[in-house]
């Protein structure tokens, strides 16, 4: 078993679900379960520098260069988050290699009827003769991102065990809360260090990700007035009606189920309330920074038309934005982390996908804070679910894709 595939599978089995509900960094502890781990073994495989945050459940680590005296590289980090996802649980994953993938469905758990059917997941037909490590279907896998993590540490553990390949200085980070938002809220940028960096937090081997969307989070408050039905004549507001009635405002096809590509849309998240006060949360997502501003702006006008016709503060909004498209700070300045992974991915005879992300990563975050930060992939599919898997071949040439962008930065 490669050193990749066995780190992945010891870590998936570390429930580190976080929990947005919490009001607490990171929203909770069981995630620095894994982080004290990975500090040991960074600790154990030779890496400098090691630390592990116990206030916030970072960690962080250094391999250091080997180049000769005179030659300078820059300093190039890789990330990844230890969270997994809130939609399904991450507890007690139980995860099972099927290996030589002959085709067709994968039944996940026979005593369940849970089958992973390969109609319903086309991209299984480009991954026959491939081993493939799945879930029993009662829990996601946690490839999102514990791939990632497990490719870091794969890489990292060759450089330390090969100090006779030339290199330039390497930085380490692994985060918690990514799947919540808060993944980079405390993540120490001046002392990691680097002057470049990758999340490895993508999808299908080849991805490589330098778009994302612009994000804000909303909160509608609607305020309605209870009166006794039998006598609400003129006098009820009801607030569940009132947030109907804003919805009805935002564009139909203008929503995640009837989008794609580049395309932005509103998304109403949550919903909580009675008739005298509902609550509605909201994202607002697009690629393009005008015309997310523009879905921001109608989104308040919207509220302030409803405002007009039912009274003033009836509809609150509460808007904060969430993170913007990485692709300001990557191109045209930052190219060069671009090309370097399309090389490095051409160098293992892997085909670059480049595709923007519909959704935002730590990096994206990051580009903003000082430290350009694209992603790439992991091997990992089906996130978010039970039938989440990873392609081990994968996993295992994303290793040497890393080890080629190393080199390709310790070049010159």
């Amino acid at each position: 078993m490669s050193s990749v595939v066995e780190k992945f599978l010891r870590y998936v089995k570390i429930d580190t679900q976080s929990w947005s509900p919490s009001d607490t960094f990171p929203s909770t502890e069981k995630q620095k379960d894994l982080g004290r781990l990975l500090t040991k073994e960074l600790q154990e495989m030779g890496a400098s520098d090691v630390r592990f945050d116990e206030q916030y459940g970072y960690v962080y680590a250094t391999i250091p260069s080997t180049l000769k005296e005179g030659n300078i590289a820059p300093v190039l980090g890789f990330i990844a988050h230890m969270d997994t996802s809130m939609a399904i649980s991450g507890k007690d994953v139980k995860p099972r290699i099927v290996e030589n993938y002959p085709g067709g469905d994968i039944v996940l758990n026979e005593a369940l009827s849970i089958v992973m059917k390969a109609d319903e997941n086309p991209e299984l037909a480009a991954l026959i003769g491939k081993s493939l490590i799945v879930t029993d279907g009662t829990t996601l896998l946690g490839a999102d991102d514990k791939a990632g993590v497990a490719e870091i540490m794969a890489m990292a553990e060759y450089l330390l065990a090969h100090p006779e390949i030339g290199h330039g200085t390497v930085r380490i980070g692994f985060t918690p809360d990514e799947e919540v938002g808060g993944g980079v809220d405390h993540f120490d940028v001046e002392g990691f260090g680097a002057d470049y960096a990758y999340t490895v937090d993508g999808g299908a081997l080849g991805e490589l990700e330098y778009e994302n969307f612009n994000a804000a989070d909303v909160t509608l408050h609607v305020n309605g007035c209870s009166v006794h039905p039998g006598s609400a004549k003129g006098k009820m507001k009801n607030a569940i009606l009132l947030a109907q009635e804003f919805q009805a405002l935002l564009p139909v096809h203008e929503v995640p189920e009837a989008t794609e590509g580049y395309e932005g849309f509103y998304h109403v998240d949550g919903i909580s309330g009675n008739v005298e006060h509902v609550d509605v949360d909201y994202i607002i997502r697009d690629h393009d920074r005008d015309k997310f501003e523009e879905k921001k702006a109608f989104f308040l006008k919207a509220a302030e038309f409803l405002n007009g016709k039912y009274g003033a503060d009836t509809f609150v909004v509460d808007m904060e934005d969430s993170y913007y498209n990485m692709k300001e700070k990557i191109l045209p300045e930052n190219a060069h982390l671009i090309d370097n992974a399309v090389k490095a991915m051409e160098m293992e005879e892997v085909s670059p996908l480049i595709i923007p992300i519909r959704g935002g990563t730590d990096g994206a975050r990051l580009s903003f804070m000082g430290l350009p930060c694209p992603n790439l992939c992991t091997g990992g599919q089906n996130c978010h679910g039970k039938f989440e898997y990873a392609c081990v071949e994968s996993m295992e040439t994303t290793v040497k894709i890393l080890l080629n962008i190393v080199s390709l930065y310790s070049e010159g």
